[in-house]
């Protein structure tokens, strides 16, 4: 490739990503403001049935909102993307997910992969991003669940969190999405960690188990997520500029064994441990999909 050929396609690139970024940020600013008067009414008023269709109508505004992303995504590039296993998923059900996690990217592949196919994926967030100016508001209007993840007193608190939002999660469906690890990967926390698995976190069980025992009247089956970069997980300046066009989604419907719908996670050990060994389990299977799916080194020269 020549010099001025390489210079075109990095000015190119710059303009799309400035054309996205401008695109989100209206994106962002208009249906947060739509959302303010609705959230307001929430704020006010606590009779069920004016809940149910004031979050129904704050699920729309979202949805519109992930439609709008996933238009900017597409026009801007990001090709090639290889997803399996969404087949036969319903909007009108309940879901568990549960992902790997490597870059903010992560967010935005997910609601692309889902969107139109399970109900509005709410996350579990760090604390710290409900004073996010704007958006901060929205992901309160929609209930995601807002975690501290300090350990001690901070995890007994994060998993009433947890379950006071799963509350809200029963009135329509919802998917509840969890990044088991906690945080984004990396190989500096991989080592810190002493991590069993070569290419991922060690997974908490605290928060998905929450979930699990407040909607499992509803909820039977969980969507595990394998989230795999060939090329090495992106910045958000690649998605915005159109060069993610590498990446490969995994979705697997698992059965939620029936002995971890209904137990008490804070106060049960026994319970705990199953489902942290079910959860493990889970961890393994994943790490070796991962390692099948990442392109393979070439053989050092004889």
């Amino acid at each position: 490739m020549s010099t001025n050929e390489s210079s075109m396609q990095r000015a190119l690139a710059a303009a799309r990503g400035v054309f996205a970024t401008l695109a989100l940020g209206a994106n962002v600013l208009f249906f947060c403001l739509l959302m303010v008067p609705v959230s307001l009414v929430k704020l006010a008023v606590s009779y069920r049935p004016v809940r149910r269709v004031i979050d129904r109508m704050l699920n729309w505004i979202a949805m519109s909102w992930i439609g709008v992303n996933n238009a900017w995504i597409a026009l801007v590039g990001n090709e090639g993307w290889q997803v399996s296993g969404v087949a036969g998923l319903r909007r009108d059900d309940w879901y568990l997910v549960a992902a790997n996690h490597q870059s903010w990217v992560d967010i935005l592949v997910l609601q692309k992969v889902f969107a139109g196919r399970v109900p509005m994926l709410k996350f579990f967030l760090k604390r710290q991003l409900i004073y996010v100016p704007v958006i901060g508001l929205a992901w309160w209007a929609l209930d995601f669940p807002f975690m501290a993840r300090r350990g001690g007193m901070s995890s007994t608190r994060d998993l009433e969190r947890a379950r006071q939002a799963c509350e809200k999660f029963r009135l329509i469906p919802t998917s509840v999405i969890n990044f088991l690890e906690g945080t984004r990967f990396s190989r500096d926390k991989h080592d810190v960690q002493r991590s069993p698995y070569r290419h991922l976190l060690k997974p908490r069980s605290g928060g998905l188990a929450m979930a699990l025992s407040t909607l499992g009247e509803h909820c039977h089956r969980l969507l595990d997520v394998t989230i795999v970069y060939p090329h090495g997980a992106p910045k958000f300046w690649h998605l915005l500029s159109g060069r993610v066009d590498d990446v490969i989604v995994r979705v697997e419907q698992r059965e939620i064994p029936a002995d971890l719908l209904g137990g008490n996670y804070a106060s049960d050990a026994q319970f705990r441990a199953r489902m942290q060994e079910w959860v493990n389990a889970l961890w393994a299977e994943k790490d070796a999909l991962i390692e099948r799916l990442l392109p393979k080194a070439p053989a050092p020269a004889a």
